[in-house]
């Protein structure tokens, strides 16, 4: 199983790179009325029928929290252990915001069922768009930022703010050596606005572990 350590990125374009190349059960267009999915090699990439089937499997007995916002689906991705090289796996992995905890789910595929699980702490692979989004409305859910969020979007863009999902939004993960941000699970923002301006969000933390808006101070 291939382990992914992912800490704070360095800049916001290696979270788009690895952003782009992350597989959300939500994110897979159907197939096409009437065509079928061609049967994968082992080695091939997963398919998107069976990213959705993964993130199925992988989530039964979890639901509640993922419903009650207290689990996250990251991202699905094939199995690379070579020693299971004959089936076909994926690796789920689902960030417990409870015990600020991530975890990684195997799933056999051909039979249905969860393999092998693992859990850690101080793993924090990149934010998942979900996640950002979330990040998003509880800024906007802050008195005094949502309200200059919102001025600062009408002004840019000659109309109100809908909502969170209106803004271009990427965040980064964001760790400290103390405080609530050195064990919770918190995403530094960064806010887009119509034009191409972003907003300064540099002393901005988003706690997803609390839902909380975290000021840094320097």
């Amino acid at each position: 199983m291939r382990r992914v350590v992912v800490l704070a990125a360095s800049s916001l374009a290696v979270l788009v790179l690895a952003g782009a190349a992350l597989l959300l059960s939500g994110d897979d267009a159907p197939q096409a009325a009437g065509v079928a999915e061609t049967a994968p090699a082992p080695g091939d990439p997963l398919t998107p029928g069976e990213v959705r089937r993964a993130t199925e499997i992988a989530m039964v007995g979890s639901r509640g929290h993922l419903a009650a916002g207290r689990a996250e689906l990251l991202y699905v991705e094939r199995d690379d252990d070579k020693a299971e090289q004959d089936s076909r796996r994926a690796e789920a992995y689902i960030y417990d915001y409870t015990a600020d905890s991530l975890i990684v789910r195997t799933v056999d595929l051909g039979e249905g069922k969860v393999v092998k699980e693992s859990a850690g702490k101080g793993v924090q692979p990149p934010p998942s768009p979900h996640e950002e989004l979330r990040a998003g409305e509880l800024l906007l859910a802050d008195p005094k930022l949502g309200k200059a969020v919102r001025q600062a979007y009408a002004r840019a863009a000659g109309r109100p703010l809908r909502s969170a999902a209106d803004l271009g939004l990427r965040g980064l993960i964001y760790t400290a050596p103390s405080g609530p941000c050195a064990t919770h699970r918190c995403v530094r923002l960064f806010v887009r606005l119509p034009g191409g301006k972003f907003l300064d969000t540099s002393r901005i933390v988003i706690d997803l572990s609390a839902g909380q808006v975290r000021t840094l101070e320097w």
